[in-house]
């Protein structure tokens, strides 16, 4: 079945689920915790979701019919790029410090923090390029296509949302770590009174998903009512993710 995915998106699909298996152990063995949280949760997080992502874009690639080589190789850096992302955060996390938006100067959190301010701007590059690839794609199933298409652009969009507001609400604050250390955070995850960009970031990122079940779901249909129910659930999380991009600016 997997023989013909993208092998190295593969791979980290399965290490992604390795990290999320190992994360929800340590939740339940080390009782450290960051800001309330276990110190494990964000890696589980993020393990589960790049998990989901890049076993999405494996089998996305193996289904190209133009331009498989240029998707092959974005796909192997788009991999390496998650990969990075993911094994700082879980490194932080080990420390039982902040991952992100960290001003501490040793160099470790140095390191970690040039990770993710590079691997963010790759990931995003990389994903405009295979959203083009996309694009010039031709044939296939009607109801696929579209689903792909629309998905990777609310993806497109969802990874744009935290780079906005990222740039436009300053939210420094100093909190304590799980070593008792105070950190001097630059930045939070919130907007306004009591929004959370990771809301409509979520939603865009794994609408893709939601459209790929719409057409396993409707494979029974004749292809252009297939399709018509494919941009009728694309138009719902298109709605689902403006009102959650307007909610979270009036800080809901």
């Amino acid at each position: 079945m997997f023989t013909n995915w993208h092998r190295p998106l593969l791979v980290n699909t399965l290490l992604m689920l390795g990290l999320a298996v190992a994360s929800a152990v340590g939740i339940l063995v080390d009782d450290r915790t960051l800001l309330g949280d276990p110190i494990w949760l964000k890696p589980l997080k993020f393990g589960l979701a790049f998990a989901l992502y890049s076993g999405t874009l494996s089998w996305l690639l193996s289904t190209l019919t133009r331009g498989r080589r240029t998707g092959w190789w974005m796909g192997t850096l788009f991999a390496v790029a998650a990969f990075a992302e993911v094994a700082a955060i879980t490194l932080q996390a080990a420390r039982g410090t902040f991952s992100h938006f960290n001003t501490s100067t040793d160099p470790i959190t140095l390191l970690a923090t040039q990770i993710f301010t590079n691997g963010v701007a790759a990931l995003f590059l990389l994903q405009l390029a295979i959203v083009v690839l996309v694009l010039f794609q031709r044939g296939g199933d009607r109801a696929l296509m579209r689903a792909v298409r629309w998905g990777l652009a609310l993806a497109t969009i969802g990874m744009i949302v935290p780079v906005y507001w990222m740039a436009t609400e300053i939210h420094q604050r100093t909190v304590v770590d799980a070593n008792g250390a105070e950190i001097v955070m630059y930045q939070s995850h919130d907007v306004g009174a009591g929004g959370d960009f990771r809301v409509p970031h979520f939603i865009g990122l794994h609408a893709i998903q939601v459209l790929l079940l719409v057409v396993f779901a409707s494979r029974r249909l004749d292809e252009r009512n297939r399709a018509r129910l494919v941009t009728t659930a694309a138009l719902g999380c298109t709605a689902l993710l403006a009102v959650s991009v307007v909610a979270t600016g009036a800080g809901f």
